[in-house]
């Protein structure tokens, strides 16, 4: 497997960048540098709350903007930023799906959705990006995500870099974020169709789901990179929730390695994995990894053919097509609620 694929396999989102690559199956000097996911903040860049307005001229950003971003830093907008930055992917996605492709001079290694972001000048990891990179980009402002710390971040803004960092841990924080970015831009109504799309996806796992029973819930077992699953504090473990799933990791925090006789004892109905992840030291996928595990056929998920893969991407970026994977999500829990 290319150095490139097992990058993109590891970095299933930005939010666990640190656990996928403490579950990486050897150091390597490319690979971003690790970021603790239990030692970033829950705070997030929260937008101002939209109104329906009757026309477009009503959602035009007044500018001087004052807005503060994740780390408390306030910023001022003179006017809509002509060049910008993202170093996260989740945010990428964001920018793009505003419209603003014309606009973005720069993006992480990692960034491959959609199609246009791929050609665009790459700027390093999403944890310490290149400085010279960044410097040279000239940029009026670079996105930054929740894997970067706050170290580097204050470190790139002594360098003149102005960094707006967003910590999207939550669904609603994810929404709040586009939010902002469409104040930020002037295209607050593009962001409002954004926002209305994801909240009508979540509204319809929401009723799909609603009349199942407390003790009819399905138990669900999620995998995101060999051995590593997610616990409550992190927006998977909501995803689960809002599917109508009870996670089986749920009594732990963040995201972490697991017990195989835990999930054995837990025997999950559903497992849920990142559909695309290869090992990099056994070659083999992340379905193949958990079926053959010492045990792991008595567990009814296994039993039932119930492990469903969801593309690593939708399952993981906190970003416009998290509700697409929560759709997913509850279609693989659910198929006889959800279509």
């Amino acid at each position: 497997m290319t150095k490139k694929r097992w990058k993109q396999a590891l970095l299933l989102s930005t939010a666990m960048a640190a656990a996928v690559s403490l579950a990486g199956c050897g150091k390597n000097e490319a690979q971003p540098e690790i970021s603790d996911p239990a030692k970033i903040s829950s705070g997030a860049t929260k937008a101002p709350t939209a109104t329906a307005s009757p026309s477009a001229a009503a959602m035009k950003t007044q500018y001087p903007l004052k807005i503060k971003d994740a780390t408390g830093k306030e910023f001022t907008f003179e006017k809509a930023p002509d060049r910008i930055v993202s170093v996260s992917p989740a945010e990428t996605e964001g920018l793009f799906a505003l419209g603003l492709d014309d606009k973005i001079v720069g993006v992480s290694d990692f960034d491959d959705y959609p199609e246009a972001a791929k050609s665009k000048p790459k700027m390093g990891g999403i944890t310490k990006p290149n400085q010279e990179a960044l410097i040279a980009a000239n940029a009026s402002v670079v996105i930054a995500g929740v894997s970067m710390k706050a170290d580097t971040v204050e470190k790139l803004r002594t360098m003149n870099i102005n960094v707006f960092k967003v910590e999207p841990k939550t669904l609603d924080d994810a929404i709040a974020d586009i939010q902002t970015f469409g104040l930020i831009t002037d295209r607050q109504e593009l962001a409002e169709k954004v926002v209305a799309k994801m909240k009508a996806d979540r509204q319809k796992v929401v009723d799909a789901v609603k009349d199942v029973k407390p003790e009819q819930k399905k138990k669900v077992y999620i995998e995101f990179s060999p051995g590593w699953t997610v616990g409550s504090g992190e927006f998977m473990d909501e995803l689960i929730k809002l599917a109508g799933g009870v996670n089986v990791a749920g009594d732990t925090k963040g995201w972490h390695q697991i017990s195989e006789e835990k999930i054995i004892q837990q025997n999950p109905n559903v497992i849920l994995y990142a559909k695309g992840f290869v090992d990099d030291k056994s070659k083999k996928p992340l379905d193949e990894i958990i079926r053959a595990r010492s045990g792991w056929d008595q567990i009814d998920a296994v039993k039932n053919k119930k492990v469903i893969g969801i593309d690593h991407n939708l399952l993981s970026r906190p970003g416009p097509r998290m509700t697409e994977g929560l759709l997913e999500m509850a279609k693989g829990i659910y198929p006889e609620l959800v279509k």
